[in-house]
């Protein structure tokens, strides 16, 4: 059901370090938020027939729609949003979890939001949206530790 381009980089580790050198590279966050809607444009199409209520992530002001498939040896997730900005939030959430083990995931902290200054220069609500997004994949993982 979920088609699975994540992993980008070796490891979760890899991954943040990864995107904390690449928006390092950026002088100021209107090109950073340039480079957020450019990575949003990278995740896979997301198939209008899951753009329902029960694939929906609530918490989030915008609209963003998420599924999670495998088992604790492996995690895919795809997902989607009716933002640009928050598109990209997804790609590096995916970027840093996706295809990764339920173990990694649990083990793994959010560590680049602080990174590359993400929590200051996002809005109450795009910030709560993130974290629910963060909390939806923990959560699968968790399940499927149990």
């Amino acid at each position: 059901m979920v088609t699975a381009t994540f992993p980008v980089d070796p490891s979760p580790a890899d991954a943040q370090r990864a995107i904390a050198e690449e928006f390092a590279f950026f002088g100021d966050w209107s090109e950073r938020y340039q480079y957020l809607i450019d990575l949003g444009r990278k995740l896979p199409e997301f198939p209008d027939a899951l753009k329902t209520e029960e694939h929906r992530l609530h918490g989030c002001q915008s609209m963003v729609w998420i599924v999670a498939s495998g088992d604790a040896d492996r995690l895919d997730f795809a997902a989607a949003s009716d933002s640009a900005i928050v598109s990209g939030l997804i790609y590096l959430a995916l970027r840093v979890y996706g295809g990764r083990s339920a173990r990694e995931i649990v083990n793994t902290d959010a560590d680049y939001i602080g990174d590359i200054g993400l929590a200051k220069h996002l809005s109450p609500t795009r910030n709560n949206g993130l974290a629910a997004l963060l909390a939806f994949i923990r959560d699968r993982a968790q399940r499927a530790l149990a």
